[in-house]
């Protein structure tokens, strides 16, 4: 059984603001985000690059090194007394926090953050205050949607789900909004799904049933963005084709949030899905379900070749006898799935 939670539940205070991504590849990337995607791209220097979906400074940092994957995540907390809380929580459970530096602070735009070790070594940090920038957006798209629901989602491949989504439930109050149950390339998955607000997910978990193991090299399988307008989404997906990156999955529609939405590559490897239209939870009537399928049309996979089937089941198998960090002192011994709507 997880450790309890202090009270009063700081669900609904809690919303994805920024992510960090380790790279060497920039000219690669300010290409993809900046031309492709079509989000605002300010270059701080030939190491740092960020870019802007709205009015905050930052919502990616991308800093240089070896890494080529998501390296933190940034959670915009609504107040002080809830900051209070969450710190109460990984103190108490004997994990350390460390205060931001004047300069990580400033380089993704917040007064002030906290930092502790999260799963699978993603460091999770959390901030009340985003600083706003007066420059005005340059962007191939009209609007991107974050707000109360925060900045989009990211997703995670696991051998240890129940430890992750225990983690997510000791932190931030995450309720279970549904599972998927979905096979590719032969392999069964289970995925959850959890939110910390009125996002349908802000983490999604998808573990491969009955074997101990990870495909995916990268600590993120993939981030969301979403999208104000369809077209937005349609023409973005045109741009990343027409530039030359690779495509994950065509456009398609999901059956669990029903979001219109396509996957691309990233430089660094893993996946960057922009999507629209998603449903918004109502917390008076939604109950957990099960899916079959992640998607009631297309999502194709798009170029898959023998080499890229090669390196993911090289992976796994090298997976079998690798470490998780699952920050245990948080995560107790996980939930089961028998739990439901406020596990």
């Amino acid at each position: 059984m997880p450790t309890p939670r202090l009270s009063p539940s700081v669900f609904g205070n809690v919303h994805l603001g920024y992510l960090v991504i380790e790279t060497q590849k920039f000219s690669e990337w300010r290409r993809f985000g900046k031309d492709a995607i079509g989000m605002h791209l300010d270059e701080l220097d030939s190491n740092t690059m960020r870019f802007r979906l709205d009015d905050n400074e930052c919502r990616f940092l991308l800093q240089h090194g070896p890494a080529e994957d998501v390296i933190t995540m940034g959670w915009h907390v609504d107040d002080h007394s809830t900051v209070d809380r969450i710190v109460s929580r990984v103190t108490s459970h004997g994990v350390p926090i460390h205060e931001g530096t004047s300069e990580e602070t400033a380089l993704r735009g917040v007064e002030r953050l906290l930092r502790f070790p999260g799963p699978k070594g993603i460091v999770q940090e959390i901030f009340t205050k985003a600083l706003t920038s007066a420059q005005p957006l340059q962007m191939h798209t009209a609007a991107f949607v974050t707000g109360e629901g925060g900045m989009g989602h990211v997703a995670i491949t696991s051998k240890k789900p129940a430890q992750i989504r225990g983690y997510y439930n000791t932190l931030f109050d995450a309720r279970l909004s549904d599972y998927i149950d979905e096979t590719m390339n032969g392999v069964k998955l289970k995925i959850r799904f959890l939110r910390v607000n009125e996002r349908h997910h802000s983490v999604a978990i998808a573990a491969v049933r009955g074997l101990p193991i990870d495909p995916i090299r990268t600590r993120v399988q993939h981030l969301n963005i979403q999208v104000a307008e369809l077209d937005d989404m349609t023409r973005s997906y045109t741009r990343v084709k027409e530039l030359g990156f690779r495509m994950a999955l065509s456009v398609g529609q999901h059956t669990n949030d029903r979001e219109l939405s396509y996957y691309a590559i990233t430089p660094s490897g893993f996946e960057w899905e922009v999507g629209w239209n998603p449903i918004v939870i109502d917390e008076n009537t939604w109950e957990p379900s099960t899916h079959k399928g992640i998607s009631i049309w297309g999502h194709s996979m798009v170029g898959q070749t023998i080499v890229d089937k090669l390196t993911q089941f090289r992976t796994a198998g090298t997976s079998l006898l690798a470490k998780e960090e699952t920050v245990p002192a948080i995560s107790g011994n996980g939930i089961r799935d028998s739990r439901t709507r406020n596990a």
